[in-house]
């Protein structure tokens, strides 16, 4: 097993897409950070709306917090898109090559090979969550300074620096289980499509779908809590006033089973399927 994972890696990072997925999400930080440069201004008026006419606010707004709280929301759809494109291409690249079949001719057990890539794919993309981290904090502090941080979420909420920090921090190990779940999705319709562009296309579909459902309100029924796609803002609960982090977790661990049911599925369709 740790010899299959050792050459998922390999074949991971010797795929060009790979280097041209991680320099695609320093160009969306770059791009959040320069804009925030130009038009400071603006991303504070349009955070603020009216209550600069109500209420005066004193001090720098627009700081290192704030723009890694923007960063943060890449989350949406960015990063897991991303993230989907590049594991999903770890698999289906091998279909194209019909370097797959020349594996399943070795002595390689089936289950033990596809779940070295969801082992993989999950190690990247915690790699990449915490790429993106580190930048993100050592950019945004760098060019911007630290700060108080303002977040409008049902209300506008204020949070001091350290208080900002610490739930930044949090923000980004929940938003892992997240992009984890979208990365062991995207392999698993890799295993059922086998195509590159008709899983990329199902992959976006998905990815969009989730998205649009979890602005869709089902009421106080327990689909509103369990379906996935309620799960993957569960990272926004850090900049409640009062975090709930008993829904915090139950959300983590629905999303760890949720990914844990993906990937089982691929997992049992790989082995019962032929490989042509």
């Amino acid at each position: 097993m740790k010899s299959l994972i050792s050459a998922e890696f390999y074949k991971l990072f010797k795929q060009t897409k790979t280097y041209y997925a991680i320099v695609a999400l320093f160009v969306i930080e770059a791009i959040v950070l320069i804009s925030a440069y130009y038009q400071g201004s603006t991303i504070i008026d349009v955070l603020l709306d009216n209550l600069k006419e109500t209420f005066y606010f004193e001090g720098d707004l627009l700081n290192g917090n704030l723009l890694i709280y923007l960063i943060l929301n890449t989350l949406w759809f960015h990063l897991p898109l991303i993230l989907m494109i590049v594991v999903s291409g770890t698999l289906t690249s091998e279909y194209k090559d019909r370097t797959l079949q020349a594996m399943m001719m070795q002595p390689v057990n089936k289950v033990k090979f596809i779940l070295s890539k969801y082992i993989v794919a999950t190690i990247f993309t915690a790699i990449i969550v915490l790429v993106l981290a580190l930048t993100s904090f050592g950019l945004s502090y760098v060019f911007f300074g630290k700060g108080d941080l303002i977040v409008y979420l049902d209300t506008l909420n204020f949070f001091e620096t350290e208080e900002a920090f610490s739930r930044l921090i949090w923000a980004f190990v929940v938003g892992v289980f997240s992009m984890i779940f979208f990365s062991l999705a995207s392999l698993t319709l890799a295993v059922f499509f086998k195509e590159a562009t008709k899983t990329w296309i199902v992959s976006v579909f998905f990815l969009i779908f989730c998205n649009l459902l979890l602005k869709v309100d089902f009421g106080a029924g327990w689909w509103n809590d369990l379906f996935f796609v309620k799960l993957n803002d569960t990272w926004q609960y850090l900049f409640y006033f009062e975090i709930d982090w008993n829904k915090i977790m139950l959300n983590i661990l629905l999303l760890i089973l949720y990914s844990g049911l993906f990937a089982g599925v691929g997992t049992y369709y790989f082995k019962k399927t032929d490989i042509e």
